[in-house]
């Protein structure tokens, strides 16, 4: 079966976003590519006061409500209906949950065809690239670089500590070709 999915799972400042664009460069064919950060932008300001919401702690947590949970279901089930409908899609996630966010992900995708990756990278070099982004709360890199991995089993991994981001998506974009052409497009 042909690789319609490709779901990236690493801490924050991991490098899952640059690899994301690499991947889009480097793959046949074009991908859409959906991230848990888009999912959080597109939620009303409110969602992120309210203890139903997701809320950001000063020390780099975060803490998940209920209509977190259900907003993300519905754009879990619209990012696969898309693959379904024949689009090549690539999500960049933070599974916090771990095994039980990686669950939830391989419920909404049923009988699809994905390639689960793990985007690792040492907290200390995480944690320095966190500080130049400037956007987020100083600690969440630390905190997720094991967090979101935690009893995750993956068809592949790659560490972006001392790897570029291309190199990372060329293994996985390698991966992505074998299966295209032993099963066609």
């Amino acid at each position: 079966m042909t690789t319609r999915m490709i779901i990236l799972n690493g801490g924050s400042s991991s490098g899952k976003t640059g690899i994301v664009r690499c991947l889009q460069d480097v793959l046949p064919y074009p991908w859409l590519a959906f991230g848990i950060d888009s999912l959080i932008e597109a939620m009303p300001v409110k969602m992120q006061t309210s203890d139903d919401g997701i809320g950001f702690e000063a020390d780099g947590g975060v803490s998940i409500g209920a209509d977190f949970r259900a907003l993300e279901a519905a754009w879990m089930a619209g990012v696969v209906a898309m693959a379904r409908s024949g689009a090549r899609v690539i999500v960049d996630d933070v599974f916090l949950g771990g095994a039980a966010s990686k669950e939830r992900w391989r419920q909404a995708v049923g009988e699809l065809n994905v390639l689960w990756v793990g985007v690792r990278c040492d907290s200390e070099v995480a944690s320095a690239r966190e500080v130049a982004r400037g956007d987020r709360a100083k600690g969440m890199a630390a905190s997720q670089a094991r967090l979101a991995h935690d009893g995750v089993s993956y068809d592949l991994e790659v560490d972006t500590t001392h790897a570029e981001s291309l190199t990372c998506a060329r293994t996985i974009a390698a991966r992505v070709s074998s299966s295209l052409e032993l099963h066609g497009r």
